[in-house]
């Protein structure tokens, strides 16, 4: 079990806070793992071992449990005198599950920690039972950073840049980085994650009925990251090719990858009009595995998917992330976090003088004096242009000091 500092110090601040802590994010990005992380912190802390309380939900196990039995389940091991400490994972899986949580997190004395797959985690039967008494997490795939944490436990890392590229390739699943697998081995283990969440989570929680026009949304939008598109784009493609589908069905189908944090959307705002746009969104994989486990590894997909992994770290590190529209054209990236922004352009490399302009020039149009990035992979990326600051985009990631 590999440490994932992030998470767990980040997390434990909030132990023993009147707060359920909630922690969301796509299929075995790794949050139950944090969770015994989070157990064994509290274990060094002097707690008890029969003080804490563990359940898989998605276990056989409770495979037809009730609230009730839920409730009746948990309430017999509290104590009187000792706070228990109750772990819930996939708790998404008991129908009412909110309701128990409430009432025990509200006449007991304890401190509950849960785990869901789904965004309706977030929805409203939460906000009316749990209003501020539960603090969100979301947790990703691995970064880049813990990434190279993992791959040292089986190999030594010699050239961190070079390593981008594996990055890109394999993405950040944690199960497919425990030892050295092949590409096929790593497809294999993603592919099946990605069935698991479009079936469970996705098919049979909403009763799809077309999981062939599922399908094909969702191999459009995985061909089409970091593009700009609409619902009725999907729709017109799909029709050009003898697949009759309707706009809201369309966007019906994005919204539930949403939920299954398959796919993270991604808004575009107006820098001049300081507003955010309802048109044209561009969506982000949880992770970049998911689009080279279903439509098989391309070297053109690396600029998308360099993108997609910026987008990511910036979202890992609590920025809230929009595209930028400018008057001649958009900025990748303006990321804001606690009154401070960032803007960020991704660029795979600069060949030509044009190419270098373009880039600049887009940055170099918003006249505010936020700290502006030009990531490239170019070798011999660094230093700064009239206040722009150029990077590798490894070492960015790396970096602490955005």
């Amino acid at each position: 079990m590999i440490y994932r500092p992030m998470y767990v110090e980040r997390i434990m601040k909030y132990a023993d806070a009147p707060f359920v802590k909630i922690l969301t994010g796509v299929r075995r990005c790794g949050k139950s793992t944090i969770l015994k992380m989070i157990i064994n912190e509290l274990k060094k802390r002097g707690v008890r071992e029969e003080r804490i309380l563990s359940y898989r939900f998605d276990s056989m196990e409770y495979e037809d449990m009730t609230a009730k039995e839920m409730f009746a389940e948990i309430k017999c091991k509290l104590s009187d005198d000792e706070k228990t400490y109750i772990f819930l994972d996939e708790v998404q899986e008991i129908k009412d599950w909110e309701k128990i949580v409430n009432s025990l997190a509200t006449d007991y004395n304890v401190d509950i920690y849960v785990t869901g797959s789904n965004s309706r985690m977030m929805s409203s039967e939460i906000s009316t039972y749990l209003t501020g008494r539960y603090i969100a997490f979301r947790i990703y795939t691995l970064s880049f950073s813990e990434y190279l944490d993992f791959k040292e436990k089986y190999e030594t890392v010699t050239d961190v840049r070079s390593e981008l590229a594996e990055y890109i390739r394999f993405g950040g699943f944690p199960a497919t980085h425990l030892k050295k697998y092949s590409e096929d081995e790593v497809y294999t283990i993603v592919k099946d994650i990605y069935n698991s969440t479009i079936f469970s989570d996705i098919v049979k929680r909403n009763q799809v009925r077309k999981v062939d026009q599922l399908e094909r949304v969702v191999r459009f939008t995985f061909d089409n990251v970091g593009k700009t598109f609409s619902a009725k784009s999907i729709s017109d493609y799909l029709k050009s090719e003898h697949r009759a589908i309707d706009n809201e069905t369309v966007y019906s189908y994005l919204d539930k990858l949403e939920s299954a944090y398959i796919l993270h959307r991604c808004s575009r705002y107006d820098i001049q009009g300081k507003e955010l746009l309802k048109t044209q969104e561009k969506f982000y994989l949880a992770d970049t595995a998911l689009r080279h486990s279903v439509l098989g590894y391309k070297s053109t997909s690396v600029a998308s998917m360099l993108e997609n992994i910026v987008y990511l770290e910036l979202c890992r590190r609590g920025y809230s992330v929009n595209i930028g529209k400018t008057g001649n054209g958009e900025i990748d990236f303006i990321a804001e976090k606690q009154g401070n922004k960032i803007y960020v352009q991704v660029t795979k490399e600069i060949k030509t003088e044009e190419t270098e302009k373009r880039e600049y020039d887009r940055l170099l149009e918003i006249r505010d004096n936020y700290p502006k990035y030009l990531l490239t992979t170019d070798s011999f990326a660094g230093g700064n242009y009239e206040g722009i600051k150029t990077m590798h985009i490894a070492d960015f990631l790396l970096s602490d000091k955005f």
